[in-house]
């Protein structure tokens, strides 16, 4: 419980300094939030600058709305300003959510098995061919895959719809567009766990007593196998969800990366700082996860 403590508040800090890096260099690039294709009279660009405090100095910007992060108010959308951020946010981070779980729990299911299969069977047809579809899988990015696939079994075999996201049907393309990449991670990375246990004394002493291959590698191998793929599942996830923005923008999910996008387009400083926040928050709350389910799977990892 201490450690987990002293984890939590050094979120703190963390999380200031993305606050504080995100705050600045927005405001740095060019544009604003009221600067559009359609003019605004400069009278009423006064009127919302001043109702907003755009107009005063950066300093006093920042610590306003520092003030007003601690109490955890992100301010009102100037896109949506009948919404506040903490409202929009709230509303769509499930479906992104949901879209990175399922994607994460995809290639457990298949990554897991086919690195199990490929350290089993080194240097074989059973290695080297799935190996090579993985590298396939990491060297083809998620904007090209997500079309292809839409063409190919929405437009062309009319399997599936070619975006929303709601009945069963809608979400398999989505998630196998964001899965691909972890798909190939995950086997490499069990593979290379698998090939370093299988070659430990105490997996030799198993074999050397006559125990079953199949119990050997559920009972003893895996445990240890897995652990760089436990390592991997922090990061990993937070990257997911993250990475979904892509995904979400090309099958029309009303996920937080439709408004990530349109906030940064838009200029939306409070809007594109809340998902910044949000995002960086469960990165961290991954990664501490990770971290503690690491020290349960081996004994020998203390949590200092």
């Amino acid at each position: 419980m201490r450690t987990v403590f002293l984890r939590l508040l050094a979120m703190i800090p963390t999380l200031w300094a993305i606050i504080t890096i995100t705050f600045f260099i927005i405001r740095l690039a060019p544009g604003g939030p009221f600067l559009s294709e359609r003019e605004i009279p400069p009278e009423a660009r006064a009127t919302l600058v001043a109702k907003y405090g755009l107009d005063q100095p950066l300093h006093v910007q920042y610590g306003r709305y520092l003030r007003n992060v601690v109490h955890f108010d992100l301010g009102p959308s100037y896109k949506y300003p009948a919404r506040s951020v903490r409202e929009i946010v709230l509303g769509a981070l499930p479906i992104s959510l949901e879209l990175g779980a399922w994607a994460i729990l995809l290639a457990l299911v298949i990554g897991v098995p086919i690195g199990t299969v490929a350290a089993l069977r080194q240097n074989s047809v059973w290695d080297h061919g799935p190996m090579s579809v993985a590298m396939l899988g990491v060297s083809i990015p998620n904007f090209v895959l997500g079309p292809m696939l839409i063409f190919v079994f929405a437009l062309t075999l009319h399997w599936v719809p070619p975006a929303t996201w709601g009945s069963l049907q809608s979400k398999i393309l989505p998630v196998f567009t964001l899965s691909a990449i972890y798909i190939a991670y995950i086997a490499r990375l069990t593979r290379g766990g698998m090939l370093e246990v299988t070659r430990a004394d105490f997996i030799r002493t198993a074999r050397a007593k006559g125990l079953p291959e199949r119990l050997i590698v559920w009972r003893h191998a895996l445990r240890g196998g897995l652990l760089p793929v436990v390592s991997f599942l922090g990061p990993a996830l937070a990257r997911a969800v993250t990475g979904s923005i892509v995904v979400e923008k090309i099958f029309a999910i009303p996920g937080v990366g439709q408004y990530f996008v349109n906030g940064a387009f838009n200029r939306d400083y409070t809007l594109v700082m809340g998902i910044v926040i949000f995002y960086a928050g469960f990165l961290i709350l991954f990664n501490l996860v990770v971290d503690l389910m690491y020290a349960v799977m081996d004994p020998r990892v203390q949590l200092e």
